[in-house]
C-alpha cells in the first residue's frame, strides 16, 4: 500500500466529463503482428518491472485523504491488452481517428489505470500499438521509460518468462484510513514535499527569493495572454494528427541560427500555429500564442510519480521572419533558465502537499471550470532513444505522442524523438479544432524555412493510401465535425 502524491492526485481531480487525464502514444511496427497469446505471455513477463501495472486505487469516503495504491486482487491481463483492426485501406487517417477515440475515453478507476491496444490492418503489412495510461501513474518522461521496459534494444532480445504473482492482501478499512491520514498528520512529509526538511535556513531563504523572482515575470507573461479561437469550452472527444522531421535537420538549424534543439522545436510549433491562425483569419503582426512547457524536475535515478514543473513561453506567431521567431524564442528560454522558473514552479507545485486532499480536489475541479485567458496551448517535448527498438522481434518504425487537453485549451502538441526523427503529435478538440492538420503542415514547413529540410526525409504514408493532401484532409475533418 502506497499513498498517492499530491500532484498525482491532482490529475485525478482534474478529470471531468470533458477532460481525460491520459498519457498516450502510438507505436507502428513492421509486420507481421504477433499472435495474441504470444503477446500476452510477453507482457506478463514484463509486469514484474512495472508493479504499478497490477495496482489500482483505493479511495476514502468524502476525499478525506489522498487515495492509496493497492494490488488488484482481480487483475486480468486480457482486460488491459486489447486487439482491434482498422477498416481498409488502413492508412494514417484511419489510425489517427482510432487513436483519438481511444484517448477520448476515461480509464476505469476500479482497475489498474492502463490499456494497450494492438491494431492490425495497417497498410504495407504494418501493425500498431496504442499505449494509454493515466497521468496519475506517470508523467511523459516516465511513460517513455515504461515504453522502453516493454520494448527491447535488440531484435533477438531475451523474453522474460512470466513469474508467479500473488497480490498482497488488501488492507482493512482502518489501515487505509491510518495510512492515508498519515500524510496529513506528518510534518515530515509536508517538509519533504518542499525538499526543505534538512536544508539550512540560508537555503530556504535563497529558494524563497528565487521563487519570488521567477514568479514576477511568469505572472507578467500569463497576464499578457490573449484570447482567441484557441481557447474556450471543449467537448469530450478528440482529434489527432501527426508530423515528423529529421532530428539532424533540427540540429543543423540550431547550428546555423543558434539556440537549442528545444528552441528550434518551439519555433516549429510557432510556425504551425501561425499557419493555423492565418487560415482562421486571426493573424496580426503582434499576435502571440502563450504556451505552457512542462519540464521534468525528477532527480537522476528517481522513480515513479509525477515530478514535473512548467515554464511559460510566448510564441511570436505574428512575426513573418522564421529566423526572428527562433531568435525571439531562444532569448525567452535563456531568460527562463537564468531566472530558474522551472525550479520556482516546482516549489509552487509542491505547496499542494500542504493542502488537505478534499480542498485540493475542490480546487482542481474549480480550476478546471474557470475561463482560460492566459495560456493558449501546451507544448511538451520528451527525449527518446536514438536507436531502433523492437517488440517481439518487430522493429518500431514510428512513435507518435499524445498530450491531454487542459480545461479551455483546444489544441496541444507533444514531441517525441526516436531513432533520428522528431515525431509531433497534435491533439485537438473534436468540435472546435477540425483543422489541426494545418498545425502539422506548418511544423514541417517551419523546419524547412529555417534551412533544415534540404535532405530527403522518410515520407509519411498517405493518409488513405491514395495520396490525399493535408488540405483535403482538413476539408474532410471539417465535414466530420
Amino acid at each position: 500500500m502506497q499513498r498517492m502524491t499530491p500532484l498525482d492526485a491532482a490529475f485525478l481531480h482534474l478529470e471531468s466529463d470533458e477532460v481525460q487525464a491520459n498519457v498516450a502514444w502510438m507505436s507502428i511496427f513492421e509486420g507481421p503482428a504477433p499472435d495474441h497469446a504470444e503477446l500476452l505471455r510477453y507482457v506478463e513477463g514484463k509486469l514484474a518491472f512495472v508493479p504499478r501495472y497490477r495496482q489500482k486505487l483505493r479511495f476514502l469516503p468524502l476525499a478525506l485523504a489522498r487515495p492509496v495504491w493497492i494490488d488488484d486482487p482481480h487483475f486480468n491481463l486480457e482486460y488491459h491488452v486489447r486487439r482491434t483492426a482498422l477498416p481498409a485501406p488502413g492508412g494514417d487517417r484511419e489510425l489517427d481517428r482510432l487513436f483519438a477515440r481511444v484517448v477520448s475515453q476515461q480509464l476505469d478507476r476500479r482497475r489498474p489505470l492502463w490499456e494497450m491496444w494492438v491494431v492490425e490492418g495497417l497498410s504495407e503489412g504494418r501493425w500498431g500499438v496504442l499505449w494509454k495510461l493515466h497521468h496519475a501513474m506517470v508523467d511523459g518522461v516516465t511513460a517513455s521509460e515504461i515504453n522502453t521496459v516493454m520494448l527491447s534494444d535488440k531484435r533477438d532480445a531475451e523474453r522474460p518468462e512470466p513469474a508467479p504473482w500473488q497480490p498482497e492482501p488488501g488492507p482493512g478499512a482502518v489501515n487505509v484510513v491510518v495510512e492515508s491520514l498519515a500524510g496529513l498528520m506528518s510534518p515530515l512529509e509536508q517538509l519533504q514535499s518542499l525538499r526543505l526538511a534538512v536544508k539550512a535556513p540560508r537555503d530556504l531563504l535563497e529558494r524563497g527569493v528565487a521563487t519570488a523572482r521567477s514568479a514576477l515575470p511568469l505572472g507578467r507573461n500569463l497576464l499578457k495572454g490573449g484570447t482567441s479561437s484557441l481557447n474556450g469550452p471543449i467537448g469530450p472527444h478528440r482529434r489527432f494528427d501527426r508530423a515528423a522531421v529529421s532530428l539532424q535537420d533540427v540540429k543543423e538549424v540550431r547550428k546555423r541560427h543558434g539556440g537549442t534543439v528545444n528552441d528550434v522545436v518551439l519555433a516549429a510549433v510557432a510556425s504551425g500555429f501561425r499557419e493555423l491562425l492565418m487560415a482562421r483569419g486571426e493573424l496580426a503582426p503582434e499576435t502571440v500564442v502563450s504556451t505552457m512547457v512542462p519540464v521534468s524536475v525528477r532527480a537522476p535515478g528517481e522513480q515513479g510519480g509525477n515530478r514535473v514543473s512548467a515554464v511559460f513561453a510566448r510564441l511570436p506567431v505574428g512575426e513573418e521572419d522564421p529566423v526572428r521567431r527562433l531568435q525571439d524564442i531562444s532569448g525567452q528560454m535563456d531568460n527562463i533558465k537564468r531566472r530558474g522558473d522551472a525550479v520556482a514552479g516546482q516549489a509552487l507545485v509542491s505547496l499542494q502537499g500542504f493542502s488537505p486532499p478534499m480542498l485540493l480536489a475542490l480546487g482542481s475541479r474549480l480550476a478546471a471550470r474557470l475561463p482560460q485567458r492566459t495560456i493558449n496551448t501546451v507544448t511538451t517535448n520528451v527525449p527518446g532513444p536514438q536507436h531502433p527498438l523492437y517488440l517481439l522481434g518487430r522493429r518500431m518504425l514510428e512513435a507518435a505522442p499524445y498530450v491531454m487537453l487542459g480545461p479551455q485549451i483546444r489544441i496541444a502538441t507533444a514531441i517525441f524523438s526516436y531513432d533520428g526523427r522528431l515525431h509531433f503529435g497534435v491533439t485537438g478538440d473534436y468540435d472546435t479544432a477540425p483543422d489541426i492538420d494545418l498545425v502539422c503542415a506548418g511544423i514541417e514547413r517551419g523546419i524547412a524555412e529555417l534551412g533544415g529540410g534540404d535532405r530527403p526525409t522518410q515520407a509519411r504514408p498517405a493518409s488513405n493510401g491514395a495520396g490525399v493532401s493535408r488540405g483535403e484532409r482538413s476539408a474532410r475533418a471539417r465535414s466530420d465535425a
